[in-house]
C-alpha cells in the first residue's frame, strides 16, 4: 500500500497517532508510545513508506535495529531495501559471540550487544530505532557498528525529542532522519 499523503501531511498525521504517557517510566518523563501508531495499518504503512523513500537506492546492505521497538520498522525497512537485518539487543539476549557497549540513558544506564560476526567492513548500514532522545543509545550502537570496520552509516528514527539534543552527540558525517519531532 502506497501512502497517498504528501510527506509533510503524512508526518503531521503520524504525529497525531503517538500517545503521550506522563511520568513513565519515572516522574517527569513523557513517554511517546508508538503502539497506537503501529496498530493502525494506514499509519504503519505511511511510516514505513516515508523511511523507505528517504533511503531507497542508497545501497544499504544491512539495517540494524535497536531492541525492541527498533525491530518493528527496522525489519520492514530491511525487507523493503533488499538488505539484511541485524538486531542490537539488551545484555544477555544474544546466544553467540558478541560486542557490547554501556551507555547513559536520560533515566539510568544500560548495556547493548550485537553479534561479533553480524557486520563486515564492506557493509553499508542504516541504523533504526523508534526514538532519538539524548543520543546515548544511538552513540553506543554506532560505536558497536564502527568497531566491526563499517565506514558508511546512516540513522533513522520514528521520533526525535529535539529539546534533549541527542543529534548533537552523534557523528557529523552520519546522515540522520527523524519522521516526527517533539
Amino acid at each position: 500500500m502506497k501512502s497517498k499523503c504528501e510527506p509533510d501531511d503524512a508526518r503531521a498525521f503520524l504525529k497525531k497517532q503517538i500517545r503521550e504517557i506522563p511520568d513513565f517510566p519515572q516522574k517527569g518523563v513523557i513517554f511517546r508510545d508508538i503502539t497506537t501508531l503501529l496498530q493502525q495499518p494506514e499509519a504503519l504503512h505511511m511510516a514505513a513508506d516515508l523511511l523507505y523513500e528517504r533511503f531507497k537506492d542508497q545501497g544499504f546492505t544491512k539495517v540494524v535495529g535497536i531492541e525492541s521497538r527498533g525491530f518493528m520498522l527496522g525489519s520492514i525497512l530491511a525487507y523493503r531495501l533488499g538488505a539484511g537485518f541485524v538486531p542490537i539487543r539488551k545484555k544477555g539476549k544474544l546466544p553467540s559471540g558478541k560486542l557490547s557497549r554501556t551507555f547513559h540513558l536520560e533515566y539510568g544506564y544500560d548495556v547493548i550487544e550485537m553479534h561479533v560476526d553480524a557486520l563486515s567492513p564492506d557493509d553499508k548500514v542504516l541504523l533504526h530505532d523508534d526514538l532519538l532522545a539524548t543520543g546515548g543509545t544511538t552513540w553506543a550502537a554506532l560505536d558497536l557498528i564502527k568497531s566491526t570496520g563499517v565506514r558508511e552509516m546512516s540513522a533513522c528514527y520514528l521520533i526525535e525529542l529535539t529539546e534533549l539534543g541527542g543529534r548533537r552527540r552523534l557523528p557529523a558525517n552520519c546522515d540522520i532522519e527523524s519522521l516526527i519531532t517533539f
